[in-house]
C-alpha cells in the first residue's frame, strides 16, 4: 500500500465518525431540549525531509523548507454546543424549558447495576406511582427526576395542581389544601466540552471521570438565584435541519474524493506491476 492510500484510509474513517455524528443530529431534529455536537478536524503528524542543501538558494520563498508528507487528517474534538433551542408553550403544568443556555436537570439512572446521575435538559415529566398513595417525579423515559440533594422527589397521590418557579421550586397542592415543596435538581455546566452524551437524551461525567476540573456546578442555596425556568412550556432542539443537510453534502464529497484517491493510487500500482 502506497503513501496516498494510507492518507485516504486514515481521512476515510474519520470522515465516517462525523457522517455518524450528523447522521445523530439529524435524527434528534424534533428531540426536546436535544443538544447538537459539533466536529472540528486536525492534521496527523507529518513526516519532513529536508532536501535543500543549502537554505540561502531559497531566499523569497513563502513556504516552509523541505517536503512534508503528511499521513491524514483525524477528528480533533466533537463539542457539545449548548445554544438555546426555540420554545413551545404547552401550557402543562409538568412542562418546564430552561431559558439559560448552560442549566440541566438532575435524573437518576442505572448502569450495569450501578445508579449514575445524569442530566437532562427535556422538561416533558411526569408523575409514576411508587407505592399505593404516593408517586414520584419522572422524566419523559421514566427516570426519577433528583431534587437539590440527589434524592427522589416523591409526594402523595391525591395531587391536586403543580406549579413549578421560575427558580426551579415544585409546590404540589394536594385535595386537603396542604402544600408541598420541592427544589427541582438542577446543575449549571461549565466546560461542555468534558461531557459525554449518553442514551435517552441524557449528558453525564465521562465514565473515567474528570479530574482538576470545574465543569458543572450544582445550584444550591444562593446559587438557586441564577436557575431560571419558564413552565408550562417545552425546549426544542438546537438541530438545524438545513445546516445539518449542507454539512451532509459536504462529508459525502470528501468522502467520495477520498475514495476516488484510493481508487487512481490502486489503479498507479496496477499499471506498475504490469510493466515489463
Amino acid at each position: 500500500m502506497n503513501r496516498s492510500m494510507i492518507v485516504a484510509s486514515n481521512t476515510l474513517n474519520q470522515l465516517q465518525k462525523q457522517l455518524d455524528i450528523i447522521s445523530n443530529n439529524m435524527a434528534n431534529v424534533e428531540t426536546n431540549g436535544y443538544k447538537k455536537r459539533e466536529v472540528t478536524f486536525t492534521d496527523l503528524l507529518f513526516q519532513q525531509f529536508n532536501n535543500q542543501l543549502n537554505p540561502n538558494n531559497e531566499i523569497g520563498r513563502n513556504t516552509a523548507l523541505g517536503i512534508r508528507l503528511g499521513a491524514g487528517a483525524k477528528m480533533a474534538q466533537s463539542q457539545m454546543l449548548l445554544t438555546q433551542g426555540s420554545l413551545k408553550e404547552t401550557k402543562r403544568p409538568l412542562d418546564v424549558a430552561f431559558t439559560k443556555e448552560n442549566q440541566f436537570l438532575k435524573v437518576l439512572t442505572s448502569d450495569n447495576g450501578q445508579n449514575e446521575v445524569r442530566y437532562t435538559r427535556d422538561g416533558n415529566l411526569s408523575v409514576s406511582p411508587v407505592g399505593k398513595n404516593e408517586v414520584m417525579l419522572v422524566n419523559s423515559s421514566g427516570y426519577p427526576v433528583l431534587d437539590e440533594n440527589n434524592k427522589m422527589i416523591t409526594f402523595p397521590a391525591n395531587a391536586e395542581s403543580y406549579t413549578i418557579t421560575s427558580d426551579g421550586r415544585l409546590l404540589v397542592k394536594q385535595n386537603n389544601g396542604q402544600t408541598n415543596a420541592y427544589n427541582l435538581g438542577v446543575i449549571a455546566v461549565n466546560k461542555p466540552q468534558f461531557l459525554e452524551q449518553y442514551g435517552d437524551n441524557l449528558i453525564g461525567l465521562p465514565k473515567n471521570g474528570v479530574a482538576g476540573t470545574n465543569v458543572l456546578t450544582n445550584l444550591v442555596g444562593a446559587g438557586r438565584n441564577n436557575i431560571s425556568i419558564q413552565q408550562g412550556a417545552l425546549e426544542g432542539s438546537n438541530v438545524d435541519l438545513g445546516q445539518e443537510m449542507t454539512e451532509l453534502i459536504n462529508v459525502q464529497r470528501e468522502y467520495q474524493f477520498q475514495s476516488r484517491t484510493i481508487t487512481i493510487s490502486d489503479q498507479m500500482m496496477g499499471l506498475v506491476n504490469g510493466l515489463r
